[in-house]
C-alpha cells in the first residue's frame, strides 16, 4: 500500500518592508537622548554629531528621520571615498552610516570632517561602538573623530522591547495575541537584535510548518534559549 507523503511548505527569505518614519518610532528611556537630539536640529551642540548604540537599536531609523528633515543625503561609511566627498555634502547635510573600527577610508574621513567645517555642513554619523575604540592612523583624524559628541542608545526596557515586538510583527504582516508577545519579552535577551530575531524565527517557521503563530508555537522554537 502506497504511503502518501504530506509536501513539506517551504518558507522563502522574502523582503520585509520596514517603516522609518517619525510615526513609527517607538519612544522610550533607551532612546530619549538620540530622539531628542533628531528632533532639536538644526539647533545642535555640534553641526557634527554621532549616534552610538547596539545593532538594531534604531540608528538607522533616526538617522532616516533627519534625513528627510534636513535634505541630508546618505552614504555607508565603508564606502566613502576621497573622490566622492564633495558630492556627498551637495546639500549641506550627510548621513554616515555604520562605521567601524577598520572599516572605512581614513582620509576620505578627514577630507569630509574638514570639508564640512568649511562649509558649515550637518554631518550624522552612526557607529555601534564610539571613536575612542578605535585604532585610527591619522593623528588628526583620531583627535577630530573623538571630539565629535557622542549621543547614545541603551539596550531596551520591558515596555521597549514589548512595544519592538509588536511593531515587528506588524512589519512583516503577523497577527500575534498579547500571550505570544509577553513570552517572548520573558525568554529572549534584552536587545534590539534578540526582539528581530525571534520575530523572524516564529514568522518563517509559521510559515515553513503551516500553522499558526501561536504561544505553543514559541515555546516550542525557544525552549533551548
Amino acid at each position: 500500500m502506497a504511503v502518501r507523503v504530506q509536501p513539506r511548505q517551504l518558507a522563502f527569505a522574502l523582503p520585509h518592508a520596514e517603516s522609518l518614519t517619525r510615526d513609527n518610532f517607538l519612544e522610550g528611556p533607551a532612546n530619549e537622548a538620540a530622539l531628542a537630539l533628531i528632533e532639536s536640529w538644526p539647533d545642535w551642540p555640534n553641526r557634527i554629531m554621532l549616534l552610538v548604540g547596539p545593532e538594531g537599536s534604531g540608528k538607522s531609523h533616526l538617522a532616516a528621520i533627519w534625513a528627510e528633515q534636513a535634505g541630508a543625503r546618505s552614504t555607508a561609511a565603508h564606502a566613502l571615498s576621497p573622490t566622492a566627498v564633495p558630492g556627498t555634502l551637495a546639500t549641506g547635510a550627510l548621513v554616515v552610516e555604520d562605521l567601524r573600527p577598520a572599516d572605512f577610508d581614513e582620509r576620505a574621513m578627514f577630507h569630509l570632517l574638514n570639508l564640512a567645517r568649511e562649509d558649515a555642513a550637518y554631518i550624522l554619523i552612526t557607529a555601534r561602538v564610539p571613536p575612542s575604540a578605535y585604532e585610527i592612523e591619522l593623528r588628526d583624524l583620531r583627535s577630530r573623530l573623538r571630539a565629535v559628541p557622542v549621543v547614545s542608545l541603551s539596550p531596551p526596557d520591558d515596555l521597549l522591547l514589548r512595544g519592538l515586538i509588536v511593531k515587528f510583527c506588524a512589519d512583516r504582516q503577523m497577527s500575534v495575541d498579547e500571550t505570544v508577545v509577553s513570552y517572548l519579552v520573558s525568554r529572549i535577551e534584552r536587545s534590539y537584535a534578540a526582539a528581530r530575531q525571534a520575530v523572524e524565527l516564529l514568522d518563517t517557521e509559521a510559515l515553513r510548518l503551516g500553522r499558526p503563530v501561536s504561544r505553543a508555537l514559541a515555546v516550542e522554537l525557544l525552549r533551548n534559549l
